[in-house]
């Protein structure tokens, strides 16, 4: 009944209810009436300003209702079903005033579900209001008034609530999960939350413990089916459009409980809402929202006490990972390594740094690509942890699970010297845990920390080599076999040098750093360290200069001598890096095998002079004197800064300090049996390797070794037994480089020695472990003379020496007669000198034909320039003059060709760089932008320039100094 004075708009609200009579019979629909909803919505939509006032008596009715309805009147109940259905249609009828009404809309939700959180098809019909305002709202409001933002996150949390129904009745219980997970899948659709970011990190908070709940509650198989669907259907099944068209055209969707007939829903339905939200949730976000969402999970895992679920926390990750926008995937992983530095400090490891770590190592396990990855970043934030973790407590439980993570990040290659760029962190990492130990000195296990430390970085750097070839054709076998002297298929030639790479290899110079290691007063470091060694000779060295593998040398027996000789002197050159790496390995192994100061610590000094001291303080007289230890500190100082050369030399100072003055075999020399096995695994390894380097530099160690072993000859049986296990290492190698150069006069020498070994003094198995994996210490097996001792023999090097300088295969590849070879494998051999070699820098003369890589632009300008340009200074690192070669290739525009610090640099960031192992260039890879700047083109008068350079008799040097800006990609034979 109309009252005279009644307003308009309460008359036309009136008008949609059916009479009270008929309230109870209007079910089960609870509709208004049809032909008075109409009216009253249109006179709402063509007169706005009554939208305040209409909002205003809807929420009094709202909150009134849904009060008595509590108290169980089911004719309030009915009028509130309509009540509300009246606010869905003048929500969507409305859309383009929406803001009017909802301060009163959300308000009203809020009041019904705090108060009829029990009855399902109330909250239903409240959600399906919350539904249609998250679908045209602008979300402008949200933070701007804060009554409405208060009623927002309240029914936000109601719904939340939902999604985690405890009923015991399981098709109630999942019906109103559903509803839940509907209203949640509509916020996390809606403008609302992403308009503002203070709101989005509350409102992410609240949304995602349903979500983390829902799929814990699961299991994996189950998420994993319902994950396969969820890219195949649209966003959401309660919201079909969303953001893609404008809010006049966009339909808000509605909730239907049950239709008759069908079964109630399971719990699958349920995960697959839960996956469905998220995943809508993913296709919206951006880097730092992605972030703040992960941070909202980790919470959420700590009220759910999730963290001991480690499968679904790492299941769940992997998903984020794989359904985020592919610009912003990195974000996942970063912010895990974040979480994890948290927690560093804590006195014993929890589950949830165990699980973090799970989830990382998952994330870089996966194919999934992660463009723009800080990998540099990431790297050094792991090994802190390690360093950090290993300082607190060595045997702490999450050491072996960083290792298997810092291995993983290997898996993710985007520009060729990355790979490069990690190791040689990594190994600048082991170079100061190696002088300075990750704890004071005064520590009471400071040695056994600094030897943990020491063995989990060698471990995680070789794993980090391992994995970046993992997704490469050929894969590699691995490190499993037994490493026998002349049979282990581990230490056969490695053909990856041999097919296109897309990744620059470690260089020996970088490796170089970490040979010291060799001789660490820790034999599990020694141990660790050897496989190392050996994982890096046989599959990651450079070997595109060294090209006498077995294939090649039987080609190369019908080529003349004459440019195979050529070929042979710049590989043997001085500033061959190969060749200086493999003095330094051998002159470290000489002392390996003869030294009895192994067991003093190599980590007190940190200069040449300090370190004599301490040595003659035990009464150990170093082999070098004084003044040629600072020739090698002279040698140093002239050595490029970038590679360390200074730290260098400080170690080859102190692995000179322990060579015994008497050069003999004593009852007190360092090395174990186990030392021994390691020696030879690395002799082997370096013969099959790198054939041709190891035969003009190792053999005149093998014969200077030998020829320890004949002065060291004495009565005592432990000097007797040291001599002939070092003979029968000897015989080992010297049947591998017979077996690589296929010298049969060697074999038969070195089949012969062999096969009259007394039983006794045979090396016993070895077991490699699997690399990148951590395992526990090696113990050293100690040498136990049998009495009486056994005599033999073994191979003589003189006879060796003569068979391979006899080898016509040998002279044609070396492009030396007999004579000349034999005079070249019978040179004195020290590890003073070798060690002296392995420092040398090239001559000036080689340098400028090879060319020092840096731009005579940048040589130039500090001449031309008259202020301080500190930042062309430090890229301008040449030693040598400027002259009119640079000014001449200056003025023609070349430097942006042969200077390789103006190329693209090696950075942290990965953007725009496909994964060289995750599908190559042309899959996912991000567009470039458009915003890059062009290479800048030659000019184009570059002749007139010659022609003034030539008028004014300034001649140009022959050859060229060009160099490539950026490694190219590795041929199947480079040369």
């Amino acid at each position: 009944m109309n009252f005279l004075f009644t307003p308009n708009h309460v008359q036309l609200l009136n008008s949609c209810y059916p009479p009270a009579s008929t309230l109870l019979t209007s079910g089960p629909d609870y509709s208004p009436n049809s032909q008075e909803l109409s009216r009253m919505t249109y006179y709402a939509s063509n007169h706005p300003e009554k939208l305040t006032k209409l909002g205003s008596e809807l929420e009094k009715r709202v909150k009134t209702e849904s009060r008595k309805a509590r108290s169980g009147n089911i004719k309030t109940r009915a009028s509130l079903l309509i009540t509300l259905a009246i606010f869905r249609s003048l929500a969507t009828e409305c859309r383009r005033d929406i803001a009017l009404l909802s301060p009163s809309l959300i308000a009203s939700v809020e009041s019904t579900l705090s108060n009829e959180l029990n009855d399902l098809e109330v909250v239903a019909r409240a959600a399906s209001v919350f539904i249609a305002w998250t679908t045209f709202t602008d979300g402008h409001i949200i933070g701007a008034d804060s009554s409405f933002s208060e009623n927002y996150l309240s029914s936000l949390r109601h719904f939340a609530s939902l999604c985690g129904s405890a009923a015991k009745d399981p098709e109630l219980r999942n019906r109103t999960r559903l509803v839940g997970f509907a209203a949640i899948t509509g916020a996390l659709n809606s403008e609302a939350l992403y308009n503002d970011s203070s709101q989005f990190r509350t409102q992410i908070s609240i949304i995602m413990r349903p979500v983390l709940q829902t799929v814990l509650e699961t299991d994996l198989a189950t998420l994993s089916k319902q994950a396969e669907g969820v890219k195949d259907t649209p966003i959401s099944p309660y919201l079909a459009e969303f953001r893609t068209r404008p809010i006049i055209e966009r339909r808000a969707a509605s909730i239907h409980l049950h239709v008759d007939g069908e079964n109630g829903p399971s719990m699958s339905d349920v995960s697959s809402a839960a996956l469905r939200a998220i995943s809508s949730l993913l296709e919206h976000v951006n880097g730092s929202q992605l972030g703040y969402m992960l941070r909202s999970s980790f919470d959420s895992l700590d009220q759910l006490k999730g963290w001991s679920r480690i499968d679904h926390c790492c299941w769940f990750t992997l998903k984020i990972a794989e359904w985020a926008q592919y610009q912003y995937r990195y974000a996942v992983p970063t912010w895990l390594v974040e979480c994890l530095l948290e927690s560093q400090d804590a006195s014993k490891a929890t589950d949830m740094q165990q699980t973090l770590i799970a989830m990382v190592t998952t994330v870089f396990n996966s194919p999934v690509p992660l463009i723009n990855l800080s990998t540099s970043d990431i790297l050094t934030n792991l090994m802190t942890l390690l360093v950090r973790r290993t300082s607190i407590d060595s045997k702490d439980l999450i050491l072996p699970s960083l290792i298997k993570c810092i291995s993983s990040l290997g898996r993710h290659v985007y520009y060729s010297d990355q790979i490069h760029d990690l190791a040689a962190e990594l190994i600048t990492r082991l170079s100061i845990v190696d002088t300075q130990g990750v704890s004071p000195r005064s520590d009471s296990v400071y040695e056994g920390k600094r030897a943990r430390a020491l063995r989990c970085l060698v471990i995680g750097l070789a794993g980090l080599i391992n994995a970046a070839d993992d997704g490469e054709p050929e894969r590699r076998e691995g490190m499993q076999a037994n490493a026998s002297p002349s049979s282990n298929p581990d230490t056969k030639h490695d053909n990856s040098e041999h097919r296109q790479s897309r990744r620059a290899r470690v260089p020996p110079e970088i490796w170089q750093d970490t040979i010291s290691l060799l001789l660490d007063a820790d034999y599990a470091v020694r141990a660790d360290y050897a496989d190392a060694l050996v994982f890096y000779i046989v599959h990651e060295m450079p070997k595109h200069s060294d090209l006498i593998d077995a294939e090649f040398i039987t080609r190369s027996r019908r080529v003349t001598a004459g440019p195979q000789a050529v070929h042979m002197n710049s590989l043997l050159h001085v500033s061959d890096l190969g060749g200086k790496f493999l003095h330094a390995l051998y002159a470290f192994i000489f002392i390996l095998a003869s030294t009895s100061a192994l067991n003093l610590t190599n980590t007190s000094t940190s200069s040449p002079r300090l370190s004599t001291t301490d040595e003659v303080e035990v009464n150990i007289e170093p082999a070098t004197p004084l003044a040629e230890m600072h020739s090698f500190a002279d040698i140093a100082s002239q050595h490029d800064r970038r590679y360390g050369g200074h730290q260098r030399t400080r170690k080859i100072a102190v692995a000179l300090s322990r060579l015994d003055k008497s050069q003999k075999l004593s009852t007190s020399t360092s090395a174990t049996l186990s030392d021994y096995i390691l020696i030879q695994n690395i002799l082997v390894a370096a013969c099959q390797q790198l054939p041709v380097r190891s035969l003009m530099i190792g053999v005149p160690m093998l014969s200077a070794l030998d020829a320890l072993c004949h002065k060291s000859e004495c009565d005592s049986p432990e000097v007797i037994a040291r001599v002939h296990i070092i003979k029968y290492v000897l015989a080992n190698v010297w049947l591998a480089i017979a077996n690589e150069w296929d010298s049969t006069e060697l074999k038969d020498i070195a089949a012969k020695a062999l096969a009259s070994l007394p039983p006794s003094i045979k090396l016993p198995g070895f077991q490699a472990p699997e690399i990148g994996i951590y395992h526990p210490p090696q113990n050293p097996i100690l040498i136990h003379p049998v009495v009486p001792i056994p005599k033999w023999s073994g191979v003589d090097a003189k006879v060796a020496i003569s068979a391979l300088a006899s080898d016509s295969g040998i002279q044609e590849v070396m492009g030396l007669d007999r004579e000349q070879l034999l005079s070249t494998l019978l040179n004195p051999w020290s590890a003073e000198t070798s060690l002296k070699t392995a420092v040398e820098r090239p001559s000036t003369y080689d340098t400028t034909l090879r060319g020092d890589g840096v731009s005579p632009l940048l040589k130039i300008s500090p001449g031309l320039m008259h202020i301080e340009n500190i930042s062309l200074q430090s890229l301008a690192r040449s030693n040598r003059g400027v002259g009119v070669t640079e000014l001449r290739e200056a003025l023609e525009g070349r430097s942006s060709l042969s200077n390789p610090n103006l190329a693209r640099p090696g950075s942290i960031s990965t953007l725009d760089h496909g994964s060289s192992l995750m599908g190559g260039e042309g899959r996912l890879t991000q567009t470039h932008s458009r915003t890059r700047v062009k290479k800048r083109a030659l000019p184009a008068g570059s002749g007139e320039v010659r022609d003034v350079l030539n008028k004014l008799g300034l001649g140009k040097q022959n050859g060229s100094l060009l160099k490539a800006s950026f490694p190219a990609l590795q041929s199947e034979q480079s040369s």
